[in-house]
């Protein structure tokens, strides 16, 4: 009988050798042989199904959260953001865009209360986008994987969790310099994610992830249940990695647009840049302020975040000039502020809605 090694198998199934050697170990490849801790396999053998199939079926109407712990995430304000939801979203506004989707809490927020039509999603992070597109098209493989990599993960002493950490940061960062598009990289994004400190997504000048391993005694890396829902809820949405400006042809007077950019710094060293390489300063929130504009002309329906210079300096009126033909509320978040003492828990944010339109 003609045999090939894990890693041939892997090539040509499209998985990883280590996923290759755990099914051989649980014994779900016909005629699999252990010699000399080596796994072969026969050419002729078939890939198996995988056994978290939808066990878990998602009603339609399911709600799903953030699959991702992100930076600045707007779940502990959905609350006030909700508020200023357009009237006749899921009926006469059908569309819904997201150029800046990062996490993605108002997005699923929005698409587990309302029938969208058409959704369009987007992010100059890469690693991000992929990720979202293997939950959309491949997640039972993708659970297949993150169950692998959390048992591994979990059961092992600290000091080899340690070694696991940065062994598959290392490997995430080799796909990642190669543009690679895998169901493995998204395994690796949500591991790192729920495993780093404090949920952080950084890199370097190189564009390489340099995030430490966080001290999370029991993280949470397959959340099988809400990946499933979510993959349901991005059944058909258009993800594309790319500047926010490139939803400008989604939208019309038929969109919900949420923009969620880079929050401009409070003090010099508030300042939270390298979520990619580019930084997103005073020029850019000016360009996107301008954009705004434009698609309001559109009849979009829009509702935009960012920081509250004024807790900093009551003087700065930089958003308020921006948006000064825009509704501007403030409302109050828990975040912790650099060199600001006296503003850590509370501190005020910034909704910024196009005035032309009626809210829920």
């Amino acid at each position: 009988m003609d045999y090939l090694t894990a890693k041939e198998v892997a090539s040509k199934w499209g998985i990883t050798p280590r996923r290759v050697a755990l099914l051989c170990s649980e014994n779900r490849i016909d005629g699999a042989e252990l010699i000399d801790k080596m796994w072969v396999i026969p050419r002729a053998a078939q890939k198996p199904g995988d056994r978290c199939t939808t066990r878990f079926e998602s009603p339609a109407d399911m709600p799903v959260k953030p699959f991702l712990k992100w930076v600045g995430g707007k779940s502990q304000i959905l609350e006030d953001i909700r508020r200023k939801y357009p009237s006749g979203l899921g009926t006469t506004i059908t569309k819904y865009a997201e150029p800046f989707v990062g996490g993605g809490a108002v997005l699923f927020d929005v698409l587990s209360r309302y029938k969208m039509k058409d959704v369009y999603i987007s992010d100059i992070n890469r690693e991000l986008i992929q990720t979202y597109i293997v939950i959309r098209d491949n997640v039972t493989e993708l659970i297949a994987y993150l169950k692998d990599i959390e048992q591994k993960y979990l059961s092992a002493s600290d000091s080899v969790r340690k070694e696991i950490y940065y062994s598959e940061r290392d490997r995430f960062n080799v796909l990642k310099l190669v543009g690679n598009e895998s169901v493995e990289i998204a395994t690796l994004f949500i591991f790192l994610n729920k495993t780093c400190f404090n949920g952080l997504y950084r890199v370097n000048s190189s564009g390489a992830f340099n995030v430490p391993q966080g001290s999370y005694k029991q993280p949470t890396i397959c959340d099988e249940r809400n990946l499933i829902a979510v993959s349901e809820k991005l059944h058909g949405a258009l993800i594309v990695c790319a500047d926010y400006q490139e939803s400008r042809s989604f939208i019309d007077s038929n969109t919900f647009v949420y923009f969620d950019p880079p929050y401009r710094p409070l003090t010099a060293t508030a300042s939270f840049t390298s979520f990619a390489k580019n930084g997103f300063g005073d020029k850019e929130q000016a360009e996107l302020a301008t954009f705004v504009t434009e698609i309001s002309g559109y009849g979009a329906n829009i509702i935009a975040s960012n920081s509250d210079p004024k807790n900093a300096d009551g003087n700065d009126d930089f958003f308020d000039r921006l948006y000064a033909q825009n509704e501007i509320i403030r409302i109050y978040a828990s975040r912790a502020i650099n060199s600001i003492g006296s503003s850590r828990g509370k501190v005020s944010e910034l909704l910024i809605c196009n005035t032309s339109r009626r809210t829920l």
